[in-house]
């Protein structure tokens, strides 16, 4: 099993994409096309979700591949 470094470890890290993914963009096209409006990473919800329905009381959190 190869081993990191700290300091490669942390490059590899901050890398790592946590807003505006592909398949969260794939999510939001499809929800802003069929009439949907939405709120993205609201901080007052517990675990800011990715996408916030606040018409319908409902929040989405897109968890996709690395």
């Amino acid at each position: 099993m190869k081993s990191e470094t700290d300091d490669q470890r942390s490059k590899i890290m901050a890398s790592v994409k946590s807003k505006g993914t592909d398949i969260e963009l794939v999510v939001r096209k499809f929800l802003f096309g069929h009439g949907f409006r939405y709120r993205l990473n609201d901080k007052k919800l517990p675990g800011s979700p990715d996408i916030v329905l606040k018409k319908y009381k409902t929040v989405i959190f897109v968890h996709g591949c690395f």
